[in-house]
């Protein structure tokens, strides 16, 4: 995706890569102080309070990285600085996150939730970066080129090798989700097409990674999206076909707010003359995934028809497909500023996403609609924590416990380990328990989210034995981040933040 540098709503500013901006600050955090978008949505600018949390960031590693003998970047890097990262958060905002001082003082002490969690994420992303200049997000490539500038940090495999762009985008990407975190398996998410044939990733680069992941590990342990464009007409509905029968991709992805119809704006799911055939067609190829972006419209997209409304009647009218609501069905980040601004004291509705769970408590009977997490997770946990609790409880209450999803959107928002951890970590404040009667967040609640749900939902085994990563793709993906001091976790966030 090409550079922005546009004024985003609210007030002047400019979009830079947060990769970038931590370069030039020497500020590499275990978790984002500030909301990161990967184009789908424009983010705010730092809060006060996240900027709080920086400062006592900075301040906690300063003191505790010497107790380690390490340097601060070193010890940002460690068990013990994502602790740190989740005393800050609970210093500024209340205690949001279980943490115990003593995981400051050594990565043993730690006292995080057990790691034996199975974790699906639904929603990863990268981009092809066999598309020309200015029609992808190069930050992935230009941050690992810059390895090659250091002589003697090539092991001899691959020292005089010319390495193609595709595959370090590819490395990294496993590097920052497999190696970087504890994920299992992931689905590689598809992104809205800019043209009827133009793709940030093409559906035959997303069956190369996921291809590639599972003949590393001679296991399943990625899916593929394909891209769902109902609105291209007769050509949309070839393409599925030829996806299927070409890529074996297993689920859709749609962006109903993309505006690349004969009209000129999006296309509704419920519309029996649009989506209504290639929702047949799904079925008929047997992909029974729906997963739709709604929310969080992109630039350019149609605001109207990122609304998930047009769910209710799709839902009903095809009670054999499953329809995956990307991103919770949150209708901007910019509606979240009056929470923030509020202190979420006035008013509880969180727009769009409370409607659809009004709609779900109506209608009982809807099993089919599920609700996926990415970004939303991510960009109120650092923001609002207690924003993000309601909208954890709102859920959960209206869907229950076996229909929410884990996404992360990585790796935009860096390795997908510290959403995890946070999601671990987190518990239900006991102001919402009081004030609208959200459950707590128990182990079990918390193990069927982070991937039992979504193992269902697409016929994986939590159970089933996953290989690891062959020694010598671990030697090449270390390699190719020895420019971060040799240590494995970078803390590089690659999607964009407003300055």
């Amino acid at each position: 995706m090409s550079i922005r540098r546009v004024p985003s709503p609210g007030a002047p500013g400019r979009y830079v890569r947060k990769s970038d901006r931590d370069a030039r600050l020497a500020r590499h955090f275990p978790i984002p102080t500030q909301i990161v978008s990967n184009e789908e949505y424009e983010p705010l600018p730092q809060t006060r309070r996240q900027r709080d949390v920086e400062r006592l960031l900075l301040d906690l590693a300063d003191r505790h990285a010497p107790l380690h003998g390490v340097d601060r970047r070193t010890f940002l890097r460690s068990a013990s600085g994502m602790a740190a990262a989740f005393v800050a958060l609970n210093a500024v905002f209340g205690r949001f996150f279980t943490v115990t001082a003593e995981e400051l003082a050594s990565p043993g002490a730690t006292k995080a939730p057990a790691d034996d969690y199975f974790v699906l994420d639904v929603q990863t992303h990268h981009v092809d970066a066999s598309l020309p200049p200015n029609a992808a997000d190069k930050a992935f490539f230009d941050y690992l080129l810059g390895v090659r500038r250091f002589g003697g940090m090539w092991n001899e495999k691959l020292k005089d090798r010319e390495i193609a762009p595709e595959e370090l985008h590819r490395q990294n990407f496993i590097k920052e989700i497999f190696l970087d975190s504890q994920t299992d398996v992931i689905v590689i998410s598809g992104l809205p097409q800019w043209m009827a044939d133009t793709y940030p990733i093409s559906p035959e680069s997303i069956a190369k990674t996921r291809d590639l992941v599972n003949e590393l590990t001679g296991s399943k342990r990625a899916i593929g999206h394909g891209v769902m464009s109902p609105e291209l007409g007769t050509k949309g509905l070839e393409s599925m076909q030829a996806q299927v029968e070409r890529l074996q991709l297993g689920s859709w992805k749609g962006y109903p707010g993309q505006p690349l119809g004969p009209d000129g704006t999006g296309w509704w799911l419920d519309d029996e003359k649009i989506a209504y055939p290639a929702l047949e067609l799904a079925r008929k190829l047997g992909v029974k995934n729906i997963c739709l972006h709604k929310g969080l419209p992109a630039p350019g997209f149609s605001p109207e028809h990122c609304n998930p409304k047009d769910i209710h009647r799709a839902a009903k009218d095809f009670p054999d497909l499953n329809f995956l609501v990307y991103h919770a069905g949150l209708k901007s980040v910019h509606e979240i500023l009056p929470a923030i601004q509020k202190e979420f004291a006035e008013s509880s509705d969180v727009p769009w996403v409370s409607d659809l769970c009004a709609w779900k408590k109506a209608n009982p009977e809807v099993k089919n609609v599920y609700m996926e997490l990415g970004s939303t997770f991510g960009m109120t946990a650092i923001t609002l924590p207690i924003l993000c609790g309601h909208i954890l409880g709102m859920i959960l209450d209206a869907f229950g416990e076996d229909h929410l999803l884990w996404g992360t959107d990585a790796i935009w928002w860096g390795s997908p380990q510290w959403q995890i951890e946070a999601f671990k970590r987190f518990e239900m404040p006991e102001t919402l328990t009081k004030r609208f009667g959200w459950k707590p967040l128990t182990r079990d609640v918390k193990a069927k989210v982070l991937g039992l749900n979504a193992a269902r939902v697409y016929g994986v085994d939590p159970k089933a034995a996953r290989g690891p990563f062959p020694d010598d793709a671990i030697d090449r993906l270390r390699t190719l981040s020895r420019d971060l001091g040799g240590s494995i976790p970078s803390n590089t966030q690659y999607g964009w933040v407003r300055v």
